[in-house]
């Protein structure tokens, strides 16, 4: 037996044990020794009390003094220890507690005065490198910035096609249940052959400027993007270098060019046959010895009708054409407010005077050109007097009415204008903008003898109170590219660790008896690092009620749960989120009965490791102390919010927190894989089973 291993208050045990023993082994030998001296058989019964009443002295002088060996030694260096290590690897900031060892000398004091000094010498060594730390962070903050606000999905994978970036476009573009996660399968949100392909070929061309443009779809929705691929160099090792993905939504880009083809099809195919049946009837009529009159008028009135089909052709398919231009035009959202804004100051810039009056709408338009259309027709009217502006909801769509007192503009008059260059864009007409928008200018007479000109667009939709924000998080963690990957979970080191960390709210406490998962939450641990934007925190329906002894505990009510997805589902999507990744839990076997009752229902395994910070706690500070949530983060100065405590993501949030914190100390007692570590807690059983087979 290897006793450097065992705890201090174990070899403190067996330390008195063997003293019990050879007191009593010492005492049975001078009895023996002495009885036989005597050779009296008739004292033997006197020996044998004698010596059991001494026994049971001894064993009862020595349990007192390993008691109070125990509590007032052994246990407060225990404590100290925990203490110290907490404040030397988790940062703990906290003065270090010296009255657990007031009978331990000077020892208690002493190790306050080291840690007093390790806080001051951080303190100082923090305070020298702030002023670079903060420059650093403001470039990081800028470069977060602007690769954040690049208009396409971004993707950093390493060789292995795990994910190490990600912007908030590509949120968006990869669609599913989740967002993607670092240290992830690109494949699991794309299809892999194309990537495959495309980096194979990439690495052939032994060219690292080199890039490959492909089409790939994601997996959730079959949304077909299209990409471009880009290797990053990799001078130690080039077949082990990851790739650059930039993905941009092209789905929308080829169903308007089916559209624009079918369109081009069914115009050859219209026109032609009306076009090849009008030349033949032209043919006879030219012919000199010609048809009767009878004859000619049949034949005239053949050309006539076929004449007519082609011009009704013609003229539905441009219309048709105009109608598709604005699909694949770029065309922004600008609010009506200020499109009309924007034109007021453009006519009083010019001596004009203009109310705008519009909805709360967003227009799908092109703004530039739009306003110098409009401010250029108020030029035109300068001479009717104060104009309106007013923009309102029509259908799908919005109308547009520039409004004045007096006569229309007549039909002649608006066409010229429309043909001419429009002021300060000279090569852009007013034509050329309807038909951008596939749309029309006319006059209006209004009945209270009003006059305007009416613009509709095709699309608009109301302006929210409170619009979706545009997603800007960007999430990376470069040191990815690098990271060498083990083979066995056992021989991970800890900070290498991929976790996710959870915790959930349920009905009761008794899964066996009916109760159930009302709500779980989950945050994902890449790296030795919590990664803010992957979360997952949803509510339960339980599918039975909920007592109300319960809800005093974590506040979810009936009413709360009862829109909320089944637990199948739920554990379903926390099943894919948790995929490949530790789980770790406070109290890890109460959370994960409730989710290995539901395998035969969901049809999957929770076989994951599992790591259980009751035990962490246990392993670092010692079974004497409380291993509590509240107290384990006290001990490790983590502050959990009232109202955040007992919700499921608060608990969660925390114990990441605390892992992250017993991690440093783990590692300074040389536990540093995963297997050395389970290892260790499963010496400390008594407190709760370890879960990892």
């Amino acid at each position: 037996m290897d006793f450097a291993r065992l705890s201090l208050r174990l070899r403190v045990f067996l330390f008195f044990a063997a003293l019990a023993g050879g007191n009593l082994a010492a005492l049975a030998a001078g009895l023996v020794f002495g009885f036989r001296k005597l050779g009296d058989p008739g004292a033997l019964d006197g020996f044998v009390i004698g010596g059991t009443v001494a026994g049971f002295v001894i064993l009862g002088l020595i349990a007192g003094v390993w008691l109070l060996f125990d509590e007032n030694v052994a246990k407060p260096i225990e404590r100290l220890a925990g203490g110290m290590r907490a404040r030397t690897h988790a940062e703990v900031e906290a003065a270090l507690d010296q009255s657990a060892g007031r009978y331990l000398g000077d020892l208690a004091p002493a190790a306050a005065a080291v840690t007093a000094h390790l806080a001051e010498t951080r303190s100082a060594l923090t305070e020298a490198v702030q002023r670079e730390t903060t420059r650093l962070a403001q470039e990081k903050d800028r470069l977060e910035a602007l690769l954040s606000d690049v208009p396409v999905g971004v993707l950093l994978c390493t060789a292995d096609h795990q994910l190490v970036f990600y912007n908030g476009q590509a949120v968006d573009l990869l669609g599913g249940a989740h967002a993607p996660g670092l240290d992830r399968r690109v494949f699991d949100y794309l299809d892999g052959a194309p990537l495959a392909h495309a980096r194979e070929r990439l690495l052939a061309t032994e060219d690292p400027d080199a890039a490959s443009d492909l089409l790939c779809a994601t997996v959730a929705d079959g949304r077909v993007l299209a990409a471009r691929m880009r290797l990053l160099a990799d001078a130690s090792d080039p077949g082990r270098a990851g790739y650059v993905l930039t993905l941009r939504d092209v789905s929308a880009d080829l169903a308007a060019h089916a559209r624009r083809e079918q369109l081009i099809d069914e115009l050859f195919d219209r026109v032609r046959r009306p076009a090849a049946a009008l030349q033949s009837l032209i043919g006879l009529l030219a012919e000199a010895a010609g048809p009767t009159g009878a004859e000619r008028d049949r034949v005239r009135q053949a050309a006539l009708d076929a004449a007519g089909t082609l011009g009704r052709a013609i003229h539905a398919l441009s219309a048709r054409h105009e109608a598709s231009r604005a699909d694949w035009w770029p065309l922004a959202l600008v609010r009506a407010s200020d499109l009309g804004e924007a034109v007021r100051v453009r006519v009083t810039a010019a001596g004009g005077t203009l109310l705008p009056v519009a909805a709360p709408l967003l227009l799908r338009c092109e703004g530039f050109e739009m306003v110098a259309l409009l401010s250029d027709l108020a030029a035109h009217l300068a001479d009717r007097g104060a104009l309106r502006l007013e923009i309102t909801e029509e259908g799908a769509g919005a109308l547009v009415a520039l409004e004045w007192s007096g006569a229309p503009v007549a039909v002649n008059a608006l066409e010229a204008w429309l043909d001419a260059p429009l002021q300060g864009v000279a090569e852009v007409t007013g034509r050329r903008v309807l038909a951008t928008h596939a749309s029309e200018l006319w006059p209006e007479r209004l009945p209270d003898g009003r006059a305007r000109l009416c613009l509709p667009l095709r699309e608009a939709r109301r302006a929210l109170a409170r619009p979706a924000p545009v997603p800007r998080k960007v999430v990376y963690d470069f040191d990815l590219l690098t990271r060498a990957r083990e083979a066995e979970v056992a021989q991970t080191p800890l900070e290498r660790l991929t976790c996710v960390v959870f915790d959930t709210e349920t009905t009761g406490l008794l899964p066996s008896e009916g109760d159930e998962i009302v709500q779980i939450a989950a945050v994902r641990i890449v790296n030795g690092r919590r990664v803010e934007g992957e979360v997952f925190d949803t509510l339960v329906n339980p599918g039975r009620p909920i007592p109300a002894a319960s809800t005093a505990v974590h506040g979810i009510t009936e009413a709360m749960v009862a829109a909320a997805p089944p637990v199948t589902e739920v554990l379903r999507r926390f099943h894919r989120f948790a995929e490949g990744a530790v789980l770790v839990a406070h109290n890890a076997p109460f959370d994960m009965e409730f989710l290995r009752r539901k395998e035969a229902a969901t049809g999957l395994r929770f076989d994951h490791p599992v790591l259980d910070t009751v035990l962490l706690s246990a392993v670092v500070f010692g079974q004497s102390e409380s291993h509590s949530l509240d107290a384990l983060t006290h001990r490790l100065g983590i502050t959990i919010p009232e109202e955040a405590r007992h919700t499921a993501l608060g608990d969660t949030v925390a114990t990441a927190d605390a892992f992250l914190k017993l991690l440093p100390a783990l590692k300074a007692r040389g536990l540093v894989t995963f297997g050395e570590v389970v290892a260790e807690v499963r010496k400390h059983g008594r407190l709760l089973r370890d879960l990892n087979g």
